[in-house]
């Protein structure tokens, strides 16, 4: 720092008025005690006019819809709060996080949404005086469970906001969006919520329930256009109900003769048997697709399939057994409709319910098997029962072998299609020329049966993958040779 009277310290004398390098705005004044006084600076040029402002909303709403979403959720929402609130006005799909969002301002930031994800934001927050409090935590998207290393399970229930404002805050929604078209919400204990919704939004077609119980199924029949309904079965170890909370016969009764008109029912870690299956088949005449996933159901539900006479599409998931009883073969009937089978991750170790399984979907046009356990050659075989099959495809089987494919596929004259994906047990050096003509025969072919299949696949024409071989036998016996001189080790080196 210079002194007074505008010397420097180390006797460099710079003027009375001394400009610092690291400062170029800054200069030291002579005087009785230094300071710093700050130039005055040029004076900003005025901003730009906004040239939307001369826009009507209208015009500008027509500009703004031209962009992709991600676009329009984005950036465009950040540019002033004219284009927060006309970006809202054009939203259609949204997920809330925050409950208190739901009654206040979520009509007026968004009036117009058709597609309304609620259960993110009915999971209470963990808070300082909840009895766990001092345990971890696993959180998994939206949910957030809490973990007792002393408690068997350790894993704890998940926290729901209270029925009460569950209520309100469906009720609000039923009051605002009134052309909503999906809801995804938790059922509460009470039917107030769900019996607003009805009455409020008289265009949904797509429902998805969690939580769900028998009782919190009766206002379901009071959606008049319902033509999609996912349920999500209440679990007692997942989120904190009593025992036999869930969804049984009983539920399937109530959905079923109050939901004539649907088109995809989905059913996750439902409760049931024949009767509920049975009654769901019988009501639901419009019923398509038919989705299982988790399944707690008693053994004979795989023969009330028959009754779902115009089921085109039947997908297992997650599921731990198929049917532990399914009942004699010739008990079973068919699915004569069904076009597509689909199993997704489920266990087939049983052979005589994957045996019903199969009879009930013989008439079945596509099969598609994905990471799913058990399934060896002999188990592989049952697949046979289906004659008509156009599409195959199989992804992480990995107990299915080259000759257990080639004794089923060769078997179907309609086969157009087929991929196999992941199967390591599947070798392309096992090809016998029949499955080859096969394979040139058919329509669409996918064929990567493992990772050395698909390096061979990109290296072929690149020589990459024979001349490692090469290389090491001609400088192995080579390597004594250096400038055409021969190297003699002694015999213990050599030895």
């Amino acid at each position: 720092m210079p002194e007074p009277g505008g010397r420097c310290h180390g006797g460099l004398g710079l003027g009375k008025r001394q400009l610092l390098k690291g400062w170029p705005d800054l200069w030291l004044a002579a005087g009785d005690a230094p300071g710093l006084r700050a130039r005055p600076m040029a004076a900003a040029p005025p901003p730009e006019p906004d040239q939307t402002l001369a826009l009507p909303d209208a015009l500008l709403l027509r500009v703004l819809a031209c962009l992709p979403e991600p676009h329009l959720t984005g950036a465009a929402s950040l540019v002033c709060r004219r284009w927060t609130r006309l970006a809202g006005r054009l939203r259609r799909r949204l997920a809330v996080r925050d409950w208190g969002f739901v009654a206040h301002r979520l009509p007026y930031r968004f009036p117009d949404l058709a597609d309304l994800d609620l259960f993110p934001a009915s999971i209470a927050a963990p808070t300082a005086a909840a009895p766990h409090a001092a345990a971890p935590l696993l959180t998994c998207g939206a949910l957030s469970l809490t973990l007792d290393t002393s408690a068997d399970p350790p894993l704890g229930a998940c926290r729901f906001l209270d029925d009460d404002a569950l209520d309100r805050g469906l009720a609000a929604v039923a009051a605002s969006f009134p052309n909503l078209r999906r809801l995804s919400a938790t059922a509460a204990a009470e039917s107030g919520g769900l019996m607003a919704i009805a009455g409020g939004c008289l265009t949904l077609q797509e429902l998805e329930l969690h939580r769900c119980t028998d009782l919190a199924l009766r206002p379901v029949s009071a959606f008049a256009h319902l033509q999609i309904l996912r349920i999500v079965a209440a679990s007692p170890a997942l989120y904190g109900t009593g025992e036999g909370g869930g969804v049984t016969d009983i539920g399937l009764t109530i959905l079923a003769h109050g939901c004539k008109r649907l088109v995809k029912l989905e059913l996750l870690g439902c409760e049931g048997s024949y009767d509920g299956i049975a009654a769901v088949g019988r009501c639901c005449a419009m019923l398509e697709e038919l989705t299982i996933a988790d399944h707690r159901m008693d053994g004979g539900w795989l023969a009330a399939l028959a009754f779902c006479g115009n089921l085109k599409t039947l997908c297992l998931q997650g599921c731990s057994w198929i049917d532990d009883d399914p009942g004699p073969p010739e008990h079973l009937g068919a699915c004569l409709t069904l076009e597509s089978l689909q199993l997704h991750r489920c266990q087939l170790r049983d052979r005589r319910a994957l045996h019903a399984l199969f009879l009930v979907c013989e008439g079945a046009r596509e099969i598609q098997v994905q990471n799913c356990w058990g399934l060896e050659d002999d188990m592989f075989a049952l697949v046979g029962l289906c004659r008509r099959v156009k599409f195959l495809s199989l992804e992480r089987c990995s107990l299915l072998t080259t000759r257990g494919l080639e004794s089923v596929v060769t078997s179907w004259s309609d086969l157009q299609s087929l991929e196999v994906v992941s199967c390591n047990k599947i070798k392309d050096e096992e090809i016998t020329p029949a499955l080859s003509e096969l394979f040139s025969n058919l329509k669409e072919l996918k064929w990567r049966p493992d990772n050395k299949s698909l390096l061979a696949a990109s290296l072929v024409g690149t020589g990459m993958g024979k001349k490692g071989r090469v290389f090491f036998k001609r400088i192995l016996p080579a390597h004594q040779r250096i400038k055409g001189k021969v190297l003699k080790y002694p015999a213990a080196v050599t030895s």
